[in-house]
């Protein structure tokens, strides 16, 4: 599963990965955020036809579901079961996005060890990600997201038995096709990630496991490993 990422890049970055992308005004800055944690807002480019950076919660909320609490328990949407889980098969239809990024952690089975992995370069990329609208009896509204999951790849199998499903920015507009699309075109975009060598992963100290602990020192290199260590190969 996917439990915690990241969002530091700057506007100017983000830009320059997703050019086609519209952001915030100038005044409605894009905070860093080094621990992303269940139910809070992360960054979602929706399959609107609108090119737009939206905020939605982390935790779907099936447009059915009585209790918006439901949430929590469903931030992760294993690839190989979208078309099965009542929960998300109609979202994983209609409703897909980019969940934006430019790393995430994953805790070693064994040692409980937790990893940062990114790109070796350092740049944004996006997972692929579904998104709900659900409505309240009082008429409010709240939007939510999904991070969907698949087999780890060569990089990751050490650390974790699943890993987010990474879109290649050649993939982003099929991934984003508005309205109903059929999941057998889709399927082949649910994959690990294909170019292990282009990631790096590296342990970190345990901080991160308190989300309110939310700073530059999550994403630092533990100190009692070297620069050896990282699993780049």
């Amino acid at each position: 599963m996917c439990g915690r990422f990241t969002l530091t890049a700057s506007p100017d970055e983000l830009q320059q990965a997703f050019p086609w992308l519209t952001l915030p005004q100038a005044d409605d800055a894009i905070p860093p955020r080094y621990n992303i944690a269940p139910s809070q807002p992360i960054a979602v480019v929706p399959n609107t036809d609108e090119n737009k950076l939206d905020y939605f919660l982390w935790g779907l909320i099936p447009f059915w579901a009585k209790d918006p609490k439901i949430g929590p328990r469903l931030i992760n949407a294993r690839g190989e079961t979208l078309t099965e889980k009542p929960s998300f098969k109609a979202a994983f239809k209609y409703r897909r996005c980019l969940i934006l990024t430019d790393g995430f952690y994953e805790w070693q089975h064994k040692t409980r060890t937790p990893y940062y992995i990114r790109m070796k370069s350092g740049k944004p990329f996006a997972f692929a990600g579904i998104w709900e609208r659900w409505q309240s009896p009082d008429g409010s509204e709240i939007l939510s997201s999904a991070i969907i999951t698949t087999q780890p790849n060569k990089l990751l199998a050490p650390i974790h038995k699943r890993m987010p499903v990474i879109l290649r920015s050649s993939d982003y507009t099929q991934w984003l096709t508005p309205g109903e699309t059929s999941p057998n075109e889709l399927d082949r975009l649910l994959v690990p990630f294909p170019v292990p060598e282009e990631m790096q992963a590296y342990p970190v100290s345990t901080q991160v496991n308190n989300p309110r602990n939310d700073n530059a020192g999550c994403v630092q290199p533990a100190p009692q490993y070297r620069q050896e260590t990282f699993l780049d190969k």
